[in-house]
């Protein structure tokens, strides 16, 4: 398994609740972009549009060795390859709960292209403070255990 993009902010800014795995319907010249690592997962998110969900914001660029596409565009939403019994339940919890779809991490499962998201709730600032806080924390007793 080789990962090729990781959404770091996703763990800092949400409380992942679920993981779930889905394909993604790519064009030929977009796998070869990401099999170069040419992608990014920074502000993407995953909706959904007439009960099918789709990876909206990610930045996968036009592959090098491509030539000229004159309409292709980067940033398009990609569809998700998900089963509709686990896009009825996912539609239900967002609906209820009010939680997010949020993408994770970008990686290969033998030969195909997978995105893992994960249903999440939205953390408030307090609770962004406090893992700050720990952190700095570990930091700061590791090094006075070092220096011993």
């Amino acid at each position: 398994m080789t990962t090729y993009a990781t959404n770091k902010r996703a763990h800092f800014d949400y409380t992942i609740l679920e993981n779930y795995e889905a394909g993604l319907e790519l064009l030929g010249m977009e796998v070869k972009s990401i099999k170069t690592k040419h992608v990014s997962l920074k502000e993407s998110f995953v909706t959904i549009h007439d009960n099918e969900l789709y990876l909206t914001n990610a930045h996968i660029p036009l592959y090098i060795h491509a030539g000229r596409v004159p309409s292709y565009n980067p940033t398009r939403p990609r569809r998700l390859l998900v089963k509709k019994s686990e896009i009825k339940r996912l539609i239900g919890a967002i609906r209820a709960k009010g939680l997010t779809l949020v993408p994770i991490k970008l990686y290969t499962k033998r030969r195909l292209i997978k995105l893992s998201f994960g249903l999440g709730k939205g953390k408030k600032e307090i609770d962004k403070r406090e893992k700050i806080k720990k952190r700095e924390d570990n930091r700061d007793m590791s090094r006075a255990i070092k220096t011993r």
